[in-house]
C-alpha cells in the first residue's frame, strides 16, 4: 500500500498507508489524525480537507485544481498558497507512495 505523511501545523509527522484508491482525507479521518476535519466527507462541498502538497509533490499528485475545487479552495480558513489543494481529491496510487502533505493550522 502506498503510504502518505502527514505533516500537522507543529511539525508532527505521521506516516500512514492507504489502500490504492483512497483519497487522502479519509486516510486521515479513518486514522484519527488532527488537522483534517472532512466536513462534507469528500463530496468537494466544503474546504476543511485543505491540505498543502509539499513542493516535492506537486507535480506528482497531478496539474492545477479543478476549477471546482479551485472555487472551493477560495474559502479556506488558512492562506491559500499554490500548493493548496482539498485532501479529498487527492487519490492514492502507486506513484504516490511517500506522498508528504502539510496541513494548515486551522480548517475553519
Amino acid at each position: 500500500m502506498p503510504a502518505v505523511t502527514y505533516v500537522e501545523f507543529d511539525g508532527a509527522a505521521h506516516a500512514i498507508d492507504l489502500a490504492l484508491g483512497e483519497n487522502v482525507m479519509r486516510g486521515a479521518l479513518h486514522n484519527d489524525l488532527p488537522g483534517i476535519v472532512g466536513e462534507c466527507g469528500g463530496g468537494l462541498a466544503c474546504a476543511t480537507c485543505h491540505c498543502y502538497v509539499d513542493d516535492a509533490w506537486t507535480e506528482r499528485v497531478g496539474g492545477p485544481a479543478s476549477r471546482e475545487e479551485s472555487e472551493m479552495l477560495e474559502s479556506t480558513a488558512a492562506p491559500i498558497k499554490p500548493s493548496s489543494r482539498l485532501s479529498c481529491q487527492i487519490v492514492m496510487s502507486a506513484e504516490l507512495d511517500g506522498l508528504i502533505v502539510h496541513l494548515p493550522e486551522a480548517q475553519y
